[in-house]
């Protein structure tokens, strides 16, 4: 079995789990973005979905996909591009309280970095010593990827 189809095992476990399940579309969708090197958009899930499957997929039903698939903590939207990227920590012991992600501003490809609670219980508490709340539940920190300075320096 290949890291997709392990990764695509453990998320209908999941999703069993907590009372939903892992639709043949919402596989399909997962999938495209476990196979995706970069975060990608709504219409570029739908533009890699009627390649894969040629099969098409309309907006409404993607976002529904994307959302559902959010909503069980299989996939994360970045709202720095506003572009999805699957969980990089699916069927592990992992928080998704606080997450972290690195985005490359030019390959958009998305790093999510294990964070550690008690990192988070300290952020949140110097937080609200400033006075104020926070307003998303992640944390997006724009970034070039070494890949990328390798290749523009």
């Amino acid at each position: 079995m290949n890291h997709v189809e392990e990764m695509l095992e453990k998320a209908s476990d999941i999703c069993i789990a907590n009372g939903s399940r892992l639709t043949d579309k919402r596989r399909q969708v997962l999938s495209i973005l476990l196979n995706s090197k970069a975060a990608i958009s709504a219409y570029e899930v739908i533009e890699h979905f009627q390649k894969a499957f040629e099969e098409s997929l309309a907006p409404m039903s993607a976002y529904r996909i994307l959302k559902f698939l959010e909503q069980e903590h299989l996939v994360h939207r970045i709202n720095i591009s506003n572009k999805y990227v699957a969980c990089a920590h699916i069927g592990k012991e992992h928080s998704h309280e606080l997450p972290h992600f690195l985005f490359c501003e030019v390959c958009q490809r998305v790093e999510e970095l294990n964070e550690k609670r008690q990192q988070n219980e300290q952020l949140r508490s110097l937080i609200e010593q400033t006075g104020y709340t926070l307003a998303s539940s992640q944390i997006e920190l724009s970034c070039i990827c070494s890949a990328c300075q390798s290749s523009t320096g």
